[in-house]
C-alpha cells in the first residue's frame, strides 16, 4: 500500500469565528452512535446550522459562497472538550483537508494528524486578516506548504507554525498507521513468531 506524504495543500477557505469551539459543537453527541464515520460530514456543526425542525440557520457551513472550500480557518482553542475522534472525522468528511487557527486542543490536534489533516498555527492578527480575506474573497485559493510551514494568498507569503512531530508525520507519511502496518507485514510476522505468549511459551 502506498504511503501518502502530505507536503502541499491548496483550496478556497471557510472561516468559523469564535474561541473555545468544542467537539460537542463540532459534532453533537447523539451522532456518536453511528456505526461508521461515513455520514459524519452531514453532521458537522449540525446544531449550529439547523434548528429543531431542520431549517437552516446562518452559519458559514450553510453559506453557498463557501461551497467547495477545503481549508478551515478558526480562532483559539479549537476542538476543546471531549476527545471524540468523530469531530475531525466530521470536518474531514465535510470536505476540509487542512485547518489554520490560533491554537488547537491537544487531543483534537492528535486526532487530526492521524487522519492526515494538517493544523497550522498563526497569531491573532494573522488569523483575523486571513478570515477577512476569505470573507471578501470566498473563491480565492490559499496555498499551504507543510515543509516550510507557510501559506500563500493574495500575493502574500505568511510564516506560520506547526507541531514538529505532526509536521514530520505528514511529510514522511508516517501519519497513516494502517498503511505503515500493511507495508511492514513481514516484519510484524517475524515479531509475532518470537512472542512467547503467542507461541505457547516455547
Amino acid at each position: 500500500m502506498t504511503i501518502k506524504k502530505i507536503t502541499q495543500i491548496s483550496g478556497s477557505a471557510i472561516p468559523v469565528k469564535g474561541n473555545d469551539i468544542d467537539t460537542d459543537r463540532i459534532i453533537p453527541a447523539r451522532y456518536l452512535k453511528e456505526i461508521t464515520f461515513e455520514k459524519m460530514g452531514n453532521y458537522a456543526f449540525h446544531d449550529e446550522r439547523f434548528d429543531v425542525d431542520e431549517n437552516k440557520k446562518i452559519h458559514p457551513f450553510n453559506d453557498e459562497k463557501y461551497n467547495g472550500a477545503s481549508i478551515l480557518i478558526v480562532n483559539k482553542n479549537f476542538g476543546c472538550g471531549s476527545s471524540r475522534e468523530h469531530a475531525p472525522q466530521s470536518i474531514m468528511r465535510f470536505g476540509i483537508n487542512a485547518i489554520i487557527g490560533e491554537s488547537f486542543a491537544e487531543i483534537f490536534a492528535g486526532n487530526c494528524t492521524m487522519l492526515g489533516i494538517p493544523l497550522l498555527i498563526g497569531n491573532e492578527e494573522q488569523i483575523n486578516e486571513l478570515m477577512e480575506f476569505t470573507i471578501n474573497n470566498p473563491k480565492e485559493n490559499i496555498e499551504i506548504n507543510i515543509i516550510n510551514k507557510t501559506i500563500k494568498y493574495e500575493n502574500k507569503t505568511i510564516q506560520l507554525d506547526m507541531n514538529p512531530s505532526s509536521q514530520n508525520a505528514l511529510v514522511e507519511g508516517t501519519w497513516d498507521s494502517v498503511s505503515l502496518m500493511l507495508n511492514n507485514e513481514e516484519k510484524i510476522e517475524i515479531v509475532e513468531k518470537n512472542l512467547p505468549y503467542l507461541n505457547e511459551f516455547k
